[in-house]
């Protein structure tokens, strides 16, 4: 693939106008990095907004979005050279609930769904029936409504931005971490961020959100937080652990891209470490087995034929190639994060930058392995060995090495909330009223999700039960001491168990969405999210804002069929 256009306009001086840049937007799809250009000038000394997010994942980019609609100005970091998180730098296809078509998220969300299809659908090459297809799928991937490529959904969330970018009210940094937080009292003053040439800068707002995918402001700040698994004196949960753990944490995964030619050769050079992964097992039910394999039950009623184009080949597929002319794709394109990718040897969070860095190359060694145990070992149907026509594709996550920007991260910190979400809000089996949703009063959205934890770093596996279709409460995005700090994307008040079913795309949207217009009504009146918190009545101001904005606040009862 050509190389995108966007990259000859990083270092240009920015001379356009809004509607050039719209039109440069609908002419070059998958631009990825002209508004990154656009937003971005050489840090300086000292930078002011009216709020600064830390992190450009789906909840960042979200409070930015319903931030700047009101008119406050932003500035916003991110640490890889895409926004999106989830969605881009750690490509995975969106996980999300049976109704999200209609009444599963934000209206915001579910536009910036409708866009991704609208590139998909300018795309002379698109068969007619798949055109007016009003549920286009893309990649026709079973883990989603809506499997699209990375640059696809990237491009969307740059549109959305672009003309608070082109106004001014909107700044995005890339390559930029916290490295610091100036904290006086229970108020953050000041964060110090860093960006990949070691420059610093002073970031200083009226409020702070952390959308970084660790929690990373909440150890900075020394705001209470939580990290790992509770134990059920801590939580009441009656699956939580007998004792705090807090370096139980999910498994992480570095995604990759793949295709399949058929009689061709692109078996890539034995991994140093193929031996150690071999060899390695995980324990099922206290069965091992091996994690390069298909062998596990679960895994193997799933299989994978890259040639029928079944199991976990179609499982994250993004590009189904029989809803294109013919010529348009060699092959179809799927992503790979499998259970046979999940890193859980080790946390991200509570270990030393060094030994997560060690994490991450051990993480990447392991996915490149098993694409190599696929193109030599893997059992086919035919009874012979390997695919060695899968291809490895370096261009569809934007990295040179093939695997995603970013890694693919399930769990976070978690702030300690006014509110801390548990299982039995949300566990249908643990619910004696016989509800058919959960109920908290000062609702900013919904959402819903199995509570669905991967392996963790301690071996635990399994999910827990059907869940109601639940509510984000506001007391779960209010700190328990810090007055300007909230939280945008999974570190929000919720537990190692519940945060299994808040993590997914839509909600982490909605979180952030709420976030936004929160620092908005905060600024207005001079209220901090506690006193709103604390106050019915303002709380309802909110609500009403909210839901003129289009994000739902309750689930319709009965629930429409999905």
């Amino acid at each position: 693939m050509r190389a995108p256009m966007a990259s000859l306009y990083v270092n240009a001086p920015v001379m356009v106008t809004r509607r050039q840049l719209l039109s440069h937007m609908a002419l070059v799809p998958f631009a990825p990095r002209l508004l990154h250009a656009l937003g971005q000038s050489a840090p300086g000394a000292d930078e002011r907004a009216d709020l600064v997010i830390i992190g450009g994942g789906l909840g960042g980019c979200a409070a930015a979005l319903s931030a700047c609609a009101h008119g406050l100005r932003v500035i916003m970091t991110e640490e890889t050279d895409w926004i999106g998180g989830q969605l881009t730098a750690q490509g995975v296809p969106p996980d999300e609930n049976r109704w999200i078509e209609t009444i599963g998220g934000t209206a915001s969300y579910r536009g910036l769904r409708s866009a991704v299809r609208d590139q998909y659908r300018r795309d002379p090459a698109l068969l007619e029936r798949a055109r007016t297809n009003a549920r286009l799928n893309p990649g026709n991937g079973w883990v989603s409504r809506l499997c699209a490529e990375p640059r696809a959904w990237l491009t969307a969330l740059e549109a959305q931005l672009a003309p608070y970018i082109a106004s001014g009210a909107l700044r995005v940094l890339s390559h930029t971490r916290a490295a610091a937080v100036d904290v006086t009292g229970d108020r953050i003053r000041a964060v110090r961020v860093q960006d990949a040439s070691g420059r610093t800068t002073v970031l200083h707002a009226p409020y702070f959100a952390d959308a970084t995918e660790l929690g990373d402001l909440l150890p900075l700040s020394n705001a209470e937080h939580v990290l790992g698994a509770e134990s059920q004196a801590m939580t009441g949960e009656p699956h939580a652990a007998g004792e705090y753990q807090p370096d139980n944490q999910q498994s992480f995964t570095m995604v990759f891209a793949m295709e399949h030619m058929a009689g061709e050769q692109h078996v890539i050079d034995r991994p140093a470490e193929y031996a150690r992964w071999r060899a390695q097992t995980v324990s099922v039910d206290g069965t091992p087995w091996p994690i390069l394999g298909f062998d596990e039950p679960a895994n193997k009623r799933i299989g994978f034929d890259p040639v029928a184009r079944t199991g976990y080949w179609s499982y994250r597929r993004i590009i189904d190639r029989t809803l294109f002319t013919a010529g348009k794709y060699a092959s179809d394109i799927t992503l790979v994060n499998w259970w046979q990718n999940d890193y859980s040897f080790g946390p991200l969070a509570g270990v030393s930058a060094t030994e997560a860095a060690q994490h991450v190359r051990s993480a990447k060694a392991l996915s490149l392995c098993l694409l190599y145990w696929l193109q030599t070992e893997a059992p086919r149907p035919d009874g012979g060995a390997g695919w060695p026509g899968l291809r490895l594709r370096t261009d569809v996550l934007g990295t040179a090495d093939g695997l995603a920007m970013a890694p693919y991260i399930r769990e976070s910190r978690r702030v300690r909330a006014r509110t801390t979400v548990r299982e039995q809000d949300v566990l249908r089996d643990l619910n004696p009223s016989g509800a058919q949703t959960t109920a908290f009063a000062d609702s900013v959205g919904i959402g819903h999700y199995a509570m669905d934890l991967h392996r963790t770093t301690r071996g635990d596996t399994g999910g827990y039960g059907d869940t109601l279709p639940f509510q984000i409460p506001l007391g779960a995005l209010i700190p328990v001491r810090l007055r300007n700090l909230l939280p945008a994307c999974k570190n929000i008040g919720v537990t190692h168990l519940t945060n299994g079913c808040y993590r997914l795309h839509p909600i982490e949207w909605n979180i952030g969405e709420a976030v936004g217009h929160l620092v908005a009504q905060s600024l207005a009146t001079r209220v901090p999210p506690v006193g709103i918190h604390e106050q019915r009545a303002r709380t309802e101001d909110l609500q009403r804002t909210l839901t003129a904005a289009g994000v739902p606040l309750a689930w319709p009862t009965p629930l429409p069929a999905g």
